[in-house]
Formats: structure tokens, sequence, C-alpha cells
């Protein structure tokens, strides 16, 4: 959910928003404070319109003024909001880690297979995951309004010669993509502990995420996205040796490298897989730009 809002602010605006998981931290705080006046559900369907009002204001009186001033003031301005908004948590919620709650609809095992038990909440997130991949999917192709965010990208005076109004289209596009990222950090949160540095966490993964599945593609990021969990997942529940991996591909490894486990190398995954997509297929996996563009 993370990687769609952030490939669909990129792939229609143009902008590498790095304050992209700083509004899912702001998401996961939101929610958290609704939660505690009108419980899990409100905060779900709230928290995200609030954070992309919010994401939808940044991009028309801040990111707008900027946007002549090319790539790179986008940059310095994303990051520095970034930085801004951990800021303004710690000084509402403090530093130390808040904890939400799972419904209690949504709590318990949803099935048992082979003696290992699938929560209830897990199979919530996914189907939010991916319904609302389909929904984007459909608005995006299908509806008039996604032809003419898409039109705006490509043919901005056309449009504007149409009737329509460019900027706030892309005004449109910047809010929602901060709403996804907010809905994230909803669902997330009685996994995660919440805390200021959750955004330094998830933040890198995303952007891995993104550049592995294609810049601009949606499909790509979902691909990406669960290419890089069962990466992950695996490394972590191996009990295999980095050694024993190198002498069944025929290799051998100095003894420090080989006395290491793949569980303690499975935080550099995903930066492993970065670095082989960038040398290999700099486009992504479903990229829709050109390797020298």
């Amino acid at each position: 959910m993370l990687s769609a809002g952030l490939t669909l602010i990129f792939s229609m605006l143009g902008v590498l928003n790095f304050a992209h998981a700083s509004f899912y931290m702001l998401g996961a705080y939101v929610s958290y404070a609704l939660a505690a006046h009108g419980g899990f559900w409100f905060a779900l369907l709230a928290s995200p319109v609030i954070v992309g009002m919010l994401g939808a204001l940044f991009e028309r009186f801040l990111l707008r003024r900027i946007k002549l001033r090319g790539a790179l003031a986008e940059l310095l301005l994303t990051f520095g909001t970034a930085y801004l908004l951990a800021e303004a948590v710690k000084l509402v919620w403090g530093l130390a880690p808040l904890n939400a709650v799972i419904p209690a609809s949504l709590d318990g095992t949803l099935f048992t297979l082979y003696g290992a038990a699938f929560p209830r909440y897990r199979a919530f997130m996914m189907g939010i995951s991916i319904a609302m991949l389909l929904v984007l999917w459909a608005v995006l192709r299908i509806s008039r309004t996604g032809l003419v965010v898409r039109a705006a990208l490509t043919h901005s005076v056309t449009v504007e010669t149409l009737g329509h109004n460019v900027a706030q289209v892309f005004t449109l596009v910047f809010g929602v993509g901060t709403a996804l990222a907010a809905m994230a950090g909803v669902i997330g949160a009685p996994l995660f502990v919440i805390e200021p540095a959750m955004a330094d966490n998830i933040g890198p993964i995303v952007f891995v995420v993104v550049v592995v599945g294609g810049m601009g593609s949606l499909g790509g990021a979902l691909v990406a996205s669960l290419l890089i969990g069962v990466l992950q997942t695996f490394a972590v529940g191996s009990t295999l040796s980095l050694g024993r991996l190198a002498a069944f591909a025929g290799g051998q490894l100095p003894p420090a490298w080989s006395a290491l486990s793949v569980t303690q190398v499975a935080p550099v995954l995903p930066y492993v897989v970065l670095v082989a997509m960038l040398a290999l297929r700099p486009r992504g996996l479903f990229g829709q730009r050109a390797d020298d563009e």
C-alpha cells in the first residue's frame, strides 16, 4: 500500500516524495488519537482523509511553488518535510512508543495450516491491499477521472484547453497518494509499534520496492512487495549459513563470511536485490521508462 501510493505520485507527478514514509507515520499517530475516541473503524476511515488533505495542502502551497526549480528542489523540500513531521509527532505524542489495539472482530485465528495459525488481521491487511490496488487500476484505466489524470501528465495544455484544471488534478493525485500512505499506517499500527522512528524503518524498503518493481508501475509495486516480503520471511526463518549456500553453488567464502547465517544477513537482502536489479535491468521489473531516460 505504501509502495502503491509512492508509485502513484511519481508516475503522475514525476515527484520522488522522500516524505512519503512520514505521512505513513503520521497516519499511524492520527489513527491512534482517533481510535481512542471513535474506535478502530472510525480511525480507518478518518485518518486517511485527514492526512490526505494535509498532503493536498502540502502540494498546493509548497510543492507546486518550487516545481519549476527542478527535481533537486523537490527532493530538498520533501526531505525537509520528513524531518519536520518527525519532530512534530515527537512534540505532540512524545518519544515513548504507543501500542494500537487490534479490533475484537479481527482478533484471533482465521485458519490453521500445517500447525501454523494464520491471524484474521493479516488476512484483513492482505484483502485491503489487494482491493486498494484493484480500485486504483479501475479508476486510472476505466473511469473518466483516470483518463483526465493520465492525459494531464503528458498533454497538460490540451487537457486545460478542454476545460480541466490540471493543477487541481495533480493536487488530487498527491492527496490520494498520501492518503494511501496514511491508510497503511492505520492498518500496520496494531502489528508494529507506533514510534517516531517508524518512518525511518520502513522508508528505505519502500524505495527499494518501487525501484525493483519499476518506477511508475502499480503492478510492479505489488510484485516487488511480494518478492521482497517472501525473500525476507524465508531468510529470517532459514537455518542455512552462507558457507553452505556457497558450497551448494560450487563456490567458497572466507571463514568470516561462511560462519554468517542467512538470518543474520536478512536485513540487507532487499538492498542486494536492488543492486542486482540496477545492474541487470535498471528500469525494474515492469518499468515503463527506457533505460536511457
